[in-house]
């Protein structure tokens, strides 16, 4: 499990390379992103700070985006998308596609591997906020993240809420119904969490996700796929 995690010394040729790969253009601070791609682990002087940036600069792009994508959607719609865009699973999974896991430095072992990947990704996008400005982080989210690897029909069309057609299920069929956090796993904002769905007094599925939100919602869609509800996909 995780066998090929494994603390090693950051390779500056291959990080330069990937980085200017992926902006087109070499960057002006390579001390930035050597620091974007440095792991809690390996050392007090971490990604943490580059991630909370980064996070909020990812949000903003997408809030961007999808803003004058959708002129003519609510808000709650457009919060929705984008926490979907932007959500911890999705970002593990781009930050995979786009190479980085062969230039993040940490230990194996700790407690965020789960997590490791997506926050090297908003890490990284803080970089290119303070290397490069706005306008090439835009570019960079649009261009790299969304157009090729986000298909925003697929998105809006898979967004059910599994929680609130479960509680609506149950109370058709006058059942009490709970979700309960029953493990966190992880540090500050890198916890997963198990929720368990409890089902007239009956403890059913479990899911997990890195808020509680999230695992209830996996929870909740475990549930409905056993009671026929929907249909696994």
């Amino acid at each position: 499990m995780f066998s090929f995690f494994k603390k090693k010394p950051q390779d500056l040729q291959l990080l330069q390379r990937t980085v200017t790969g992926l902006l087109g253009k070499k960057p002006k601070n390579l001390t930035l992103y050597q620091l974007a791609f440095k792991h809690s682990s390996v050392s007090k002087d971490s990604n943490e700070r580059l991630e909370f940036l980064g996070d909020a600069i990812l949000g903003a792009v997408v809030a961007d985006y999808l803003f004058k994508k959708f002129p003519y959607k609510d808000e709650g719609f457009l919060t929705e998308i984008r926490s979907r865009i932007v959500k911890r699973e999705s970002l593990n999974s781009l930050a995979l596609k786009l190479g980085l896991d062969k230039i993040i430095v940490f230990q194996k072992g700790n407690n965020s591997q789960k997590s490791i990947y997506g926050n090297a990704l908003e890490a990284f996008i803080g970089a290119i906020y303070l290397d490069l400005g706005y306008k090439a982080c835009f570019h960079f989210i649009i261009s790299n993240m969304i157009s090729p690897y986000i298909d925003l029909k697929e998105t809006i069309e898979n967004n059910r809420n599994f929680k609130s057609m479960l509680i609506e299920w149950a109370q058709k069929n006058e059942q009490s119904i709970n979700f309960k956090i029953i493990h966190e796993e992880g540090l500050n904002h890198n916890k997963e969490f198990t929720s368990q769905v409890v089902l007239g007094g009956k403890a059913l599925t479990t899911g997990k996700g890195f808020s509680k939100k999230k695992a209830e919602q996996a929870a909740a869609e475990k549930t409905c796929i056993d009671l026929g509800i929907i249909q696994e996909q």
